[in-house]
């Protein structure tokens, strides 16, 4: 529409440009007519659609909801809660003769279990979604925040608040110094203090305290690589138990192990070719007291060879001092008897010779029973099975052998003889430490009982016999790479100290105002506010301000002062204690906009608008 200006210059020009205005008023006036018709005389419209979220939205909605902080405590219940079953129901990593023993024990109950992975929780594809979806929800939970914490620590501190006396902590004076000369004190006093200063438009803000941030970021961080460590040992570490008796060799092979549990990705090829020899062990136990017969020491003197061609060397294995070898660590789990023995066939013929492992029977006295197969054996196949007492003695009835202290003093073991078939020519794996087919396959012999010392010969009935040459001792040793256990340590150590300053250190804020009062004086306003309860430190700012010759006139701490006694300071809902505004610890009331008691919008004057740029001081 042309906007003409001026008064006309023909009446022409003025009619035809009053009956357009009028024409274009009646044009209005039917529309707002047509505006206010009811409802019913109206054209109905359509009302807009949602165009819903789409697919991209569903994924930013999906991602912010992963990243909460409550989500990240579900999944991390989720996975303590997922560990149970783990330490509950045997695991085949550890002993899988363990689970086949439940499933076949538990015909029904056990297949669904096995379907869910409750025999492998640690491998389960569902441990692992938790597990990464907790490490994902961490990570962009706290990297972002780190780097709003880093962008707040640069930042100016907040402005003042137009009403100091409003805060938890004030006070307030007058000087016969220049508001000038006040700031600069000020200044002064808060930087001595380690206080991030800022002076502008008649105020100095300062703060300090973004330590304790600093430690709850660095414990959330550590946490991140603590799951990420473990995950890492997971991937590529191993374990692996081996049983090692005096004399023997065992050379760093898979096939050699006697327990193996490999990492994710573990390969065969990475195992460090190492050898350790066990030339002797010995422990040591209380021989008096209620406590007789408790271990007090072990030590393990073994030889051991980092490679085929690296020298031999020594070392004393003990409990908690393990070796390190190639890149592993070799511990030392337990240790029990071997008796070592000979048995010679109906011909004559030595069929078997070496120490076989007892395994423990008693937790205080080591009683120890085990086994001895001799395939060799003609015409027939032999097998024993053996008690040992370490230290034989009658029992308080005299009815029978106890082992009356753990250590080798008087050893005996009695032997019961079987023949027949021991199951070994099939080639079905049996565990050596189990006699199998007992009363099938393989019947004890008749009379084929004896009770040995070292040195003693057993003759069996119907050809053979057997021969305790003496005890040897045995120990079991954990071969432990772990790839993720000095980064887990750091971090742990790091989640232990940031969690600690995280406590320890509070956001401190404090405000100075000087301005000019009549009779050439300066008032001094002061205000505080801390994070948690209110400290001691603003007295002392507010004494060092005031100076040794003023005396206070108003205000003072919490509680003191004409400004604690007003009703509204109480009970008006506007401080920081009844649900005003106040310092939650939050880093958007660190760019100085809606600070601390802030009264809302242009309460601040001029310093609402002062932009945040870098910090002028550095941080604590």
């Amino acid at each position: 529409m042309t906007d003409f200006q001026g008064t006309g210059t023909a009446d022409t020009a003025g009619g035809d440009t009053a009956g357009r205005a009028a024409a274009d008023a009646d044009l209005k006036d039917g529309e707002e007519a047509g505006a206010r018709a009811p409802a019913g005389e109206r054209t109905p419209e359509e009302p807009p659609r949602h165009a819903g979220l789409g697919p991209l939205g569903w994924l930013r909605w999906g991602w912010r909801q992963l990243t909460t902080m409550r989500t990240a405590l579900i999944l991390l219940f989720l996975v303590a809660l997922g560990t149970v079953p783990g330490s509950i129901l045997p695991q085949r990593g550890q002993a899988p003769e363990e689970v086949a023993a439940y499933l076949e024990e538990h015909t029904t109950l056990g297949p669904w279990l096995d379907r869910l992975s409750m025999f492998d929780v640690f491998a389960a594809p569902w441990f692992a979604a938790i597990y990464i979806l907790l490490f994902v929800s961490l990570a962009g939970c706290v990297i972002p925040r780190a780097g709003q914490h880093y962008r707040a620590m640069r930042a100016r501190p907040p402005a003042a608040p137009r009403n100091l006396g409003r805060l938890p902590q004030s006070a307030s004076f007058e000087t016969d110094a220049p508001p000038e000369d006040v700031l600069a004190e000020a200044r002064t006093v808060l930087r001595g203090r380690r206080f991030r200063v800022d002076v502008a438009d008649g105020a100095a803000s300062a703060e300090k305290g973004y330590l304790g941030e600093t430690g709850n970021l660095v414990f959330h961080l550590a946490l991140l690589a603590l799951l990420f460590a473990l995950g890492v040992g997971n991937l590529f570490g191993y374990q692996g138990n081996v049983l090692l008796t005096e004399g023997k060799t065992f050379a760093h092979s898979l096939s050699l192990y006697d327990q193996f549990t490999p990492g994710r990705v573990f390969d065969a090829e990475d195992l460090p070719p190492f050898t350790l020899t066990l030339d002797d062990f010995k422990a040591e136990y209380l021989t008096e007291g209620e406590k007789r017969g408790q271990a007090t020491d072990f030590n393990a003197a073994i030889r051991y060879r980092p490679a085929p061609d690296a020298a031999e060397r020594s070392y004393d294995l003990r409990i908690n001092h393990p070796l390190n070898v190639g890149g592993t660590k070799v511990y030392l789990l337990g240790h029990g008897y071997a008796p070592e023995f000979t048995v010679r066939d109906a011909e004559g013929e030595v069929a078997f010779r070496d120490a076989v492992p007892f395994l423990e029977m008693g937790q205080r006295n080591l009683t120890s029973e085990g086994v001895v197969k001799v395939p060799d054996a003609q015409p027939e196949q032999l097998a024993f099975y053996g008690i040992l007492w370490p230290t034989a003695m009658a029992s308080e009835d005299g009815e029978q052998i106890v082992s009356g202290f753990p250590a080798p003093l008087r050893p005996v073991v009695t032997i019961t003889a079987f023949k027949g078939d021991i199951g070994l020519d099939d080639g079905t794996p049996q565990s050596v430490y189990r006699l199998e087919g007992v009363g099938e396959t393989l019947h004890p012999v008749k009379d084929g009982q004896k009770l040995l010392e070292p040195g003693e010969t057993f003759e069996i009935p119907g050809g053979g016999s057997i021969t305790f040459e003496g005890l040897k001792e045995y120990v079991t040793v954990s071969v432990n790479r772990d790839p993720g256990r000095i980064p887990a340590l750091i971090a742990a150590i790091l989640a232990v100290l940031g969690v600690a300053t995280s406590f320890m250190v509070r956001r401190r804020r404090v405000w100075v105002r000087a301005s000019a009062a009549e009779g050439g004086r300066t008032v001094v306003e002061v205000g505080g506010l801390t994070l948690g309860n209110p400290t001691a430190e603003f007295d002392e700012i507010v004494a060092a301000l005031r100076g040794p010759g003023d005396e206070p006139e108003s205000g003072g701490s919490e509680g003191e002062g004409p400004e604690a006694e007003r009703p509204e300071a109480e009970g008006s809902g506007d401080g920081p204690e009844n649900g005003g505004p106040q310092d939650d610890g939050s880093e958007s009331n660190g760019s100085g906009n809606g600070g601390p008691a802030d009264d809302g919008p242009g309460e601040h004057g001029p310093d609402a608008d002062r932009e945040s740029g870098p910090a002028t001081e550095s941080k604590e």
